[in-house]
């Protein structure tokens, strides 16, 4: 006679229960106990959680630490095929942790989850807790748990499950690692089972060894979608947008657009803002580049950054931003939030994307608001499309304007502006200003970014019709420096201010100095920087004697 179904049913509990009571009188059974007492971790007393011995073939030419003491990256070298690898290393579980771990992960969860619901009314997580602190709360959530399972861990074991935690609930999982790396700038996934690239400061494109299954990577496009705000589905597959930690994701999920299965691109979000500081001693502009543009900033001249993909246009504008005279009323429109501005009168705004039956907020609208503001400087993150008329109606207008473009030469910024999609009539392309063009290239073996070219437009040819401009800056390749030719924009504000020739080249070489002190300060911190800046424009005779008087004391005048 068969079973019934329930009895059936019944039967699979049974199975399913006395599968945990086993697991869990194992587990008790080798780590027998009840009380959790670890604070903080002690190599020198604990051992350490992670070894590695390196690759067979491979030379390690440089280790370093991305997540101290539990990972760190090893970087090898294959002679014979001359290419580097990135390895991860991690700290090694035994098959008891695994199994400890994958229960915690489920009790961890669902722990957290009724914390959050019930709420704290006094700040604390009811054992002495504050809540304001994750890992705190993360470790105290760790050791009641094992207490409960009655499982004594030594230190090492502990720190190893709390590792794998932290990494899963606070951090991007077996992306970690990588988020990490503060030499990484892209990370580059490109289907199922395959290495992770990334882009290395060092080591350029390099292979690493991640690579995530079908299911896992699915899971975590997915995830990186939602903890963005935004919707990723097979029926709308693919999405940009920025991470919580500031960076910019390219994401696409299943095979519908990509065969070889979910992918993702990241570009990493510096967690300081390059100062103009900074591109000077990395050489994309020289001093008297960055003399030059803090000059036409500050007398509201218009500017385009161009450039092919990662050649640092909106790095270069955001720290050109530093030099907005303070108090001025800044605007900011992005697809993606990138732009940082340490500026007190700055409006942020990001487009939105439909959301039920609510409308999208395009670029374009929110351009439209920006002027109902009132703004004296509007910041674009980038221009391809309607915005872009609007932008040029805003130069017209007398607002100062800057944003970004992809386009390698002048010549190609000026054909995409005036041709479809964006199709600026070429009347209206006078009111830029500068147009500034930047590229990814090499010095020697080295992949450096410079500006290979600062032009200004001049206006329209009266013969030829054609939008004329000149050539203030141009990059040399083969000594890796910059010329310069005269300026109108420079001649303009002379005459604007109404300066002699010598006050204005005065005006000029102080802006350098102030430039190189903070230079040979080592002042690329944005908020000191952008507070010597404003400085100067309250006291500029008060900075100067300054930064005299430290020169004396250091070249020992009296």
């Amino acid at each position: 006679m068969s079973q019934s179904p329930l009895s059936e049913w019944t039967d699979d509990v049974r199975v399913r229960i006395r599968d945990v009571q086993r697991t869990l009188r194992r587990t008790a059974e080798v780590l027998r106990g009840s009380s959790i007492d670890v604070e903080e971790y002690d190599p020198a007393e604990h051992g350490p959680l992670v070894s590695f011995s390196g690759h067979v073939g491979y030379e390690e030419v440089e280790r370093y630490w991305v997540n101290a003491p539990f990972a760190f990256v090893s970087v090898n070298y294959d002679d014979v095929e001359n290419e580097y690898r990135y390895h991860v290393v991690e700290p090694e579980l035994d098959d008891l942790e695994a199994d400890l771990l994958e229960r915690l992960f489920a009790d961890v969860r669902d722990s957290l989850i009724h914390r959050r619901g019930a709420g704290d009314g006094d700040g604390g997580s009811g054992d002495g807790v504050q809540s304001d602190d994750p890992e705190a709360v993360l470790k105290a959530e760790l050791r009641e748990l094992l207490t409960m399972y009655g499982v004594d861990l030594d230190p090492a074991s502990f720190f190893r499950l709390f590792y794998y935690l932290d990494r899963s609930f606070r951090g991007f999982g077996k992306l970690d690692p990588l988020m990490h790396d503060p030499h990484i700038e892209d990370i580059s996934c490109d289907g199922y089972d395959l290495p992770l690239f990334v882009y290395h400061d060092e080591y350029t494109d390099i292979e690493t060894n991640v690579a995530y299954a079908e299911e896992e990577l699915d899971n975590l496009v997915v995830r990186l979608a939602q903890q963005s705000g935004r919707h990723v589905s097979i029926g709308e597959p693919v999405v940009e947008t920025t991470l919580p930690d500031g960076s910019r994701a390219e994401l696409a999920l299943g095979e519908e657009v990509t065969p070889r299965g979910s992918a993702f691109t990241i570009r990493k979000y510096a967690d300081e803002p390059f100062t103009p500081v900074d591109l000077v001693n990395y050489g994309t502009f020289s001093l008297d580049q960055m003399a030059y543009l803090w000059l036409a900033i500050e007398n509201n001249k218009s500017l385009i950054f161009a450039g092919g993909t990662a050649s640092g246009k909106t790095t270069s504008m955001n720290a050109i931003s530093m030099f907005v005279p303070p108090r001025s009323k800044v605007l900011t429109i992005e697809d993606t939030r990138e732009l940082a501005l340490y500026h007190d009168n700055w409006l942020s705004s990001v487009t939105r994307e439909r959301r039920g039956e609510s409308a999208d907020i395009t670029m374009y609208d929110l351009l439209r608001s920006a002027l109902r503001h009132r703004p004296e400087y509007i910041v674009v993150g980038e221009v391809r499309g309607e915005e872009a008329m609007t932008l040029f109606q805003a130069m017209n207008t007398g607002h100062t304007t800057y944003s970004t473009m992809h386009a390698d030469s002048v010549q190609t910024v000026i054909n995409r502006l005036e041709n479809e999609p964006i199709n600026v009539p070429r009347a209206m392309i006078q009111s830029l200003d500068i147009l500034s063009v930047q590229r990814l290239t090499y010095v020697g073996e080295e992949r450096v970014r410079r500006n290979n070219v600062i032009a200004e437009i001049e206006g329209i040819d009266q013969r030829t019709g054609d939008l004329d401009y000149s050539t203030t800056f141009s990059w040399r390749a083969d000594d890796d420096s910059f010329r310069q030719n005269d300026s109108s924009i420079v001649d303009e504000i002379q005459d604007e201010k109404g300066w002699s020739r010598s006050e204005l080249l005065e005006e000029i070489r102080d802006r350098k100095r102030v430039l190189q002190y903070l230079r040979e300060r080592g002042v690329t911190d944005y908020r000191r920087f952008t507070a010597m800046i404003n400085e100067y424009y309250s006291h500029p005779e008060r900075v100067l004697d300054t930064i005299d008087l430290e020169n004396e004391v250091v070249t020992g005048f009296d």
